[in-house]
């Protein structure tokens, strides 16, 4: 059976052509890894804009892995202090904002909402002020399947679960009960488009290598990880590469090793967890941490 990743053709859209920069920074809480890999030394990380790789550089030996070229040189240049720049999400999301006033999103009133700090009063802002009627017709329309399949392949969206624009906006809810506005670089990144401080790092320096992840992981000697953040990895990803990549996770971790994996569909009804609540970039349907070896 075919074990390809769709991540390989270095593009969101089916189109073919060259690889692209998709994300110019990470919309991944990295305090989710930073108390799961708590004592833990050596991790295994997708590169991706390299916001996550370097974050956890300051505490952990990392390793951090990219089959995009384009993706892994611009997490490269980060790792020695370039600033961030748009890559494809941040360039639709962009034009998304720029919509925003016509639903009545104007830049004050957004701007005091990410003031607030109390999940009740949030909340309340949000529903009186933001989640408009307008804001729900015009999410309907940017996030239907007609509109997504102008920028995502098939197989990104198979993941997205059915009324996606409702589901949306419950996670954002969800998150605005918990999470200080006024404290969450993540939220002012999707709402205002709010650029990433430049990041370098200043503990051991992050290897950075092209590949597979689990090709990657099926090369190194066993036990070589004690923890591994998979991002959202598996998002499109057949049967066979799943199985792949589980086979590949399991021979490269430690006995106690951690695995976080993220994907934008719920949680499967056997799960035993789920922490998606917990990320404060509150776009996620499922953050699983789980054993390396039930993987």
């Amino acid at each position: 059976m075919n074990s390809e990743t769709p991540w390989r053709a270095g593009r969101l859209g089916a189109a073919r052509g060259t690889q692209r920069l998709l994300f110019g920074r990470m919309y991944e809480d990295v305090e989710i890894e930073r108390r799961a890999f708590l004592n833990r030394r050596r991790v295994f990380c997708i590169a991706s804009a390299g916001c996550t790789a370097l974050a956890l550089a300051q505490d952990h030996d990392v390793v951090a892995c990219d089959i995009n070229p384009v993706q892994l040189a611009y997490a490269e240049e980060r790792a020695c202090g370039a600033g961030a720049i748009a890559g494809d999400v941040e360039r639709a999301m962009r034009l998304a904002r720029f919509f925003a006033p016509s639903v009545g999103w104007r830049r004050q009133t957004v701007e005091d909402f990410l003031s607030l700090s109390e999940g009740d009063q949030q909340v309340e802002f949000w529903r009186k002020n933001l989640d408009t009627r307008r804001f729900r017709s015009a999410l309907a329309v940017l996030l239907s399947p007609v509109t997504l399949r102008l920028v995502y392949a098939p197989h990104f969206l198979s993941v997205l679960p059915r009324h996606f624009p409702a589901v949306v906006r419950a996670r954002l809810e969800r998150g605005f009960v918990r999470h200080p506005n006024a404290s969450n670089p993540y939220i002012r990144a999707l709402f205002l488009g709010e650029p990433p401080p430049r990041l370098a790092t200043h503990g051991p320096p992050v290897r950075f290598v092209l590949a597979d992840a689990a090709s990657y992981l099926e090369s190194c000697p066993a036990g070589s990880f004690d923890a591994l953040t998979l991002s959202n990895i598996l998002d499109g990803a057949d049967a066979a590469y799943r199985e792949k990549l589980s086979r590949a996770v399991r021979r490269a971790a430690t006995p106690d090793a951690v695995v976080v994996l993220r994907s934008f569909a719920p949680p499967a009804a056997d799960a035993a967890a789920n922490y998606a609540e917990h990320d404060r970039a509150m776009l996620w349907g499922t953050v699983d941490i789980r054993s390396a070896l039930s993987f």
